[in-house]
């Protein structure tokens, strides 16, 4: 690591476009003034945010490290951190971070860090590897003593994080990784967070200006009154939960988001898997968003459309509160089931320009075309 003049530590966070890049100009704010205050002595830092996307067309970790100390040594950064959103892996087990001391370098993936307080994590997690390449075990100036960075601010108290396997001919000196059940929760969550699961509402106009039709039909359809108010609360659950299912299941297939690997190694499986699982919690998600934003406005439409004597007339049963909610209850469903048949007016690109993150668009792909190829 080259160390600046005047008692000055230049620091360049390379992040990938999108969530990363914003990320990183959040943090940039408050990233000098904290790593000052925890080095003491009178040293500077300054931050600097570059947006490229330098994860473009590999995960590979030794190209990515290379791309990264490449880019380093054509400025006068005195470390570089980069920040990506896809989920890395390293023999086998999910990346947190990878560290060279030697040149300077840090490599965080971002999924690693959950997706529950992103931003304060991502920041701990930069402070202390920052702290760790500028310390006495790269440079052997002074500040504070550390040998490597401690596990505590890559993760909670609990987190299935520890130092990961780094071979001889590896870039990298230091790994962090996260394993097991828990740690692959951790990943599924932070690339759900990644994805922005809250965009497939907006995303899907189509399938739900069908399911808003299907939703105002329905609830003035005289049989779905008499339908509604002799189901039970489990049949109505099992409407709910099918209504899902196929709204879900029809997105999937439909716009092609199952991940399929051509290669046959127990790994390439199981990076296969971990995507599919997101596909299905973000696409679940956002259904589930739009199902609950379905209930809330067939009952607003209910409440000022139903008459009560037509309705206890037609159904031998008094319109109540209980009534309401049970109609909008199962209009909903009926809705969803009709919103997944209105996705088919939707393109592909724009599905999955509702379901992922911009980097895993293009990671998909880039995918796609060497399957193509």
């Amino acid at each position: 690591m080259r160390v600046s003049s005047q008692g000055v530590t230049v620091v360049a966070l390379l992040a990938d476009p999108d969530a990363p890049t914003e990320i990183a100009q959040r943090m940039a704010r408050v990233l000098p003034d904290r790593l000052a205050d925890r080095w003491g002595g009178g040293r500077r830092f300054d931050v600097e945010v570059v947006s490229e996307p330098f994860t473009a067309g590999t995960e590979d970790l030794s190209t990515l490290m290379r791309r990264i100390m490449d880019r380093g040594s054509e400025e006068t950064w005195d470390i570089v951190v980069a920040l990506t959103d896809l989920p890395l892996h390293s023999h086998g087990r999910k990346l947190v971070v990878n560290l060279s001391h030697e040149h300077g370098l840090a490599l965080l993936s971002l999924p690693s860090l959950g997706g529950l307080r992103l931003q304060a994590r991502a920041r701990r997690a930069v402070e202390e590897a920052v702290l760790s390449l500028a310390g006495p075990r790269a440079t052997g100036a002074e500040g504070p003593p550390r040998s490597q960075p401690p596990l505590g601010p890559f993760a909670g108290r609990f987190a299935p994080i520890h130092p990961g396997q780094v071979g001889e001919e590896e870039t990298a000196d230091l790994r962090y990784v996260v394993s097991g059940p828990r740690g692959y929760l951790r990943v599924l969550a932070g690339m759900v967070r990644a994805n922005q699961p809250w965009r497939l509402v907006p995303g899907l106009s189509k399938a739900l200006a069908a399911a808003l039709a299907t939703g105002a039909v329905a609830t003035v359809n005289s049989t779905v009154w008499s339908l509604a108010a002799s189901l039970s609360t489990p049949r109505l659950v099992i409407a709910m939960v099918g209504s899902v299912a196929l709204m879900i299941g029809w997105l999937i297939v439909d716009a092609n988001l199952w991940h399929r690997t051509a290669e046959d190694s127990p790994e390439a499986r199981k990076r296969a898997a971990l995507y599919n699982a997101s596909t299905v919690v973000t696409v679940g998600t956002g259904v589930l968003a739009c199902y609950a934003g379905l209930l809330v406005i067939n009952l607003v439409w209910a409440l000022f459309i139903l008459n009560d004597q037509v309705f206890a007339s037609l159904t031998r049963t008094p319109l109540h509160a209980t009534e309401y909610w049970t109609l909008s209850w199962f209009v909903a469903s009926v809705a969803t089931a009709g919103g997944a048949l209105g996705s088919g007016l939707e393109s592909d690109e724009a599905i999955r320009a509702a379901a992922y993150s911009k980097r895993e668009q293009q990671r998909r792909s880039m995918l796609q075309d060497d399957h193509g190829d």
